[in-house]
């Protein structure tokens, strides 16, 4: 078995779509209208047949109160993995990205988390 696609939830597709290509430099991979809405999935540029990640509409109440009771408890959705924390904590503050907590280590890892701007926090580390 091997995960080939996971979703997060965003309240506007199109935002999410323009803040997880133009600031975090994830590529379109599929954009299908489906109803209302639309199968957006992204990849990561240099593994583009590996995992998915697909903007999922929180159209749906459970997805919106998931999705607002993990951030009021500063849980991040999803995480994403960086060679060099500080080098990408940098990269995306000069792209006007908002971080909640800075690059922090712990134990083996060091992570940081920001706002998508769709109701999302994310966290990055690099272990």
């Amino acid at each position: 078995m091997k995960i080939i696609v996971t979703s997060i939830f965003v309240q506007d597709q199109d935002k999410a779509l323009e803040f997880y290509t133009e600031k975090l430099g994830f590529v379109k991979k599929h954009d299908i209208p489906v109803g209302e809405f639309r199968w957006i999935a992204l990849v990561t540029p240099d593994d583009q047949v590996g995992t998915e990640l697909l903007l999922e509409p929180n159209n749906h109440p459970a997805a919106k109160e998931y999705q607002k009771k993990i951030v009021a408890d500063g849980i991040p959705a999803t995480m994403f993995g960086v060679a060099d924390i500080h080098k990408e904590y940098k990269r995306l503050l000069e792209k006007g990205v908002k971080f909640t907590m800075e690059p922090t280590k712990m134990g083996q890892i060091t992570i940081a988390v920001f706002d998508d701007t769709c109701g999302n926090l994310i966290q990055i580390v690099q272990k």
